[in-house]
């Protein structure tokens, strides 16, 4: 049977769960990268999240991570996927996601903060 895209995209971006994402920003495992845009993020952002949005994306925009894992974070989890899939169009190793994005970071009772 044919691998269909979700299977194509299941295969190269992992999904994290929040609780995952936090534990790793915490532990200086993970590079918490927003794909979101600055008026979203003005409005709510992820704490110690550097932001990159997606609709200027650019995969070099990214800093250095120095050995962590980056992961990318939107609202719902649909913009990370497509950043995932950018960057390692780019040649960069970036393969994660916040799945479920913001909304699942609250969901967790995660901690957000005001103006970016």
């Amino acid at each position: 049977m044919p691998a269909t895209l979700e299977d194509d995209v299941a295969n190269q971006v992992q999904d994290l769960t929040p609780d995952e994402v936090s534990k790793g920003v915490a532990e200086g495992r993970y590079l918490l990268v927003d794909v979101r845009e600055p008026n979203e993020v003005e409005a709510e952002a992820y704490p110690y999240g550097v932001v990159v949005p997606l609709s200027t994306f650019d995969p070099k925009a990214i800093p250095d991570p120095q050995g962590k894992d980056v992961v990318f974070a939107c609202r719902s989890g649909k913009r990370s996927v497509t950043a995932s899939l950018a960057a390692q169009a780019a040649g960069l190793p970036y393969d994660k996601h916040l799945a479920g994005g913001m909304l699942g970071w609250k969901a967790a009772g995660l901690p957000s903060k005001v103006g970016g």
